[in-house]
């Protein structure tokens, strides 16, 4: 059975394993003809407790225009690799990244394949929350590849 991914969402969260998986995801795409949705979530928990839980909106205004910038530059990198900008967008989202990736964000863009780095977190954190692709993998209604390589299939070292 052969299956063609149209709609790939690439959850990125500035770690490596994370940009491996966009730059796979991108791979599929152009193999597929297909679009890509990358997603950045902030957590909002990560909040609390800073500045007394309450964040003024600059803060906020500038949290998010550095994550706009990011995935800008990954966005920049798929069209130097000959990727059509027309087939990529960018998504920033506030939220738990667990739920705005598995439920949320596949339900109202209609993501068929979900493209997601092994982990961006170390253990002690990954212990202590659980693995947002652990969660992804376990509650979205969709495929879900992880990533655990590069495009040459090299681990990370």
């Amino acid at each position: 059975m052969e299956q063609d991914y149209e709609k790939i969402l690439v959850p990125v969260d500035g770690s490596k394993e994370a940009e491996m998986a966009f730059h796979k995801a991108v791979k599929v795409a152009q193999m597929n003809k297909g679009h890509i949705d990358v997603l950045t979530v902030l957590d909002t928990k990560q909040f609390i407790g800073l500045h007394g839980g309450m964040l003024n909106g600059d803060v906020i205004y500038q949290l998010s225009e550095d994550a706009q910038k990011y995935l800008n530059e990954l966005k920049d990198e798929a069209v130097k690799d000959g990727f059509d900008p027309d087939q990529i967008a960018i998504h920033v989202r506030f939220g738990e990244p667990k739920t705005v990736i598995a439920t949320e964000f596949v339900e109202e863009y209609q993501n068929d394949l979900i493209m997601i780095g092994s982990t961006g977190m170390n253990a002690v954190t990954r212990l202590l929350v659980g693995s947002v692709s652990e969660y992804v993998t376990r509650n979205v209604r969709t495929d879900v590849i992880i990533v655990r390589t590069d495009v040459d299939n090299k681990t990370l070292k």
